[in-house]
């Protein structure tokens, strides 16, 4: 079997359509040397039999960052031993203040990993105005690197809400784009990739299988609606029936990690009529519970997280709700729900602890459900309120 390819935008790079992305199976969090001393032999091969069944998969991009702890260090002791040719290598390295502080940060990725050059860097989590900010400083540093032949193509990774990432594309500082849009991710994000679009930038959509919906352990009425195929595979048949998607990033801890995937893709085209029946039978569940106004005009008019009172995040609460409710994913909805106050511009605002309805009523205005939304706030936090959660780099 072998993973089909697309191009990837301006960067003419045909890029296979799932990609090896390196933030699950490294030691540690962190990347001190007492970390990478402490590399055990059986995780180190685990890692490598990752990136070679990948590669023998035809998965070509190898993905990883700077804040993946010893991730870029254990690849180093793989990758300068195998084809260079034959790879798309990716690293990413957080916006920083000054250009130089970033050529710091990126010899310190370059010397973990070993290689002369990256085909893809990244500046990593454009999130909000002030890490965009922050990134055209570091620009004229991933402007120099590319004219020394260091890395190939620059791009942005980002968890920052519609706005700020079209702002960002909008630069046209970019060659492509990683970024969160998948079936529970529409129709909110779509804005994005329609703004890559324009630019005939790489669009790259990533963890589709846990922020896509924790579809490793997806409740019965999702598996049913997706029938004949898991809700892995409808999810990752979903964003490429989109042109404008040109690959999805799995995160493996082990090899048979990329098995489903790679029977979803095999034969793509011919199975696209299959996602398209399936789509319509997830929203059906939908519109049987929640009502198909609502279903199709939740996210209209809603205010942004940081106009707020009382910082709280409204979409993001209202669409985890919506997907409880509709299709069960409760426990996807705790995971995401309790990020809230704990991850910082990575996954902004506060929850729904204390909705006070006249401070909110100027800021609903323009919903269609205004009159709504205050008591879907609360059932929301009564419904996903528990225990507080942590990014996985923190955790």
């Amino acid at each position: 079997m072998s993973v089909p390819t697309r191009r990837f935008g301006k960067t003419e790079l045909q890029m296979p359509v799932i990609t090896c992305g390196g933030m699950r199976y490294q030691q540690s969090w962190n990347d001190e040397t007492k970390d990478r001393d402490s590399v055990t032999e059986d995780n180190q091969k685990n890692l490598e039999a990752c990136i070679r069944y990948a590669l023998d998969l035809g998965v070509s991009h190898i993905e990883t960052a700077r804040g993946y702890g010893t991730s870029e260090y254990q690849l180093g002791k793989l990758l300068p031993t195998l084809p260079r040719d034959e790879m798309i290598i990716q690293t990413k390295v957080g916006p920083k203040d000054s250009p130089a502080e970033f050529l710091e940060a990126f010899e310190t990725s370059m010397s973990a990993l070993k290689l002369e050059y990256v085909d893809l860097l990244s500046i990593h989590g454009i999130n909000n105005d002030e890490t965009l900010e922050k990134a055209l400083k570091s620009m004229p540093a991933l402007q120099q690197l590319k004219k020394e032949g260091r890395c190939r193509h620059i791009g942005f990774s980002t968890h920052g809400p519609p706005d700020t990432v079209v702002k960002a594309i909008e630069t046209g500082l970019f060659e492509y784009v990683n970024l969160h849009w998948y079936f529970v991710y529409h129709p909110v994000n779509w804005a994005p990739v329609e703004a890559a679009t324009r630019q005939d930038m790489g669009v790259f959509i990533i963890s589709p299988v846990d922020k896509g919906g924790m579809l490793y352990q997806p409740p019965v009425k999702l598996i049913e609606a997706c029938q004949p195929l898991t809700p892995i595979q409808f999810n990752d048949l979903y964003c490429l029936r989109r042109p404008e998607v040109h690959t999805l990033s799995i995160g493996p801890s082990r090899p048979s990690d990329f098995v489903e995937h790679v029977a979803a893709v095999q034969d793509l085209e011919e199975k696209l009529p299959m996602v398209e029946k399936i789509e319509q039978q997830l929203v059906q569940c939908l519109e049987k519970t929640l009502g198909a106004d609502w279903v199709h005009h939740w996210h209209k008019g809603l205010p942004r997280q940081i106009d707020t009172p009382g910082d709280i995040n409204i979409p993001e609460i209202l669409r985890l709700w919506t997907f409880a409710k509709g299709l069960d994913m409760v426990d996807f909805g705790k995971m995401r729900y309790n990020l809230l106050g704990n991850a910082e511009h990575w996954f902004p605002g506060q929850k729904a602890a204390n909705v006070d309805d006249e401070a909110l009523k100027p800021f609903l205005e323009n919903s269609p459900f205004a009159k709504e939304i205050p008591g879907i706030l609360r059932e929301a936090h009564a419904l996903l309120n528990a225990e507080e959660q942590k990014r996985l780099s923190e955790s």
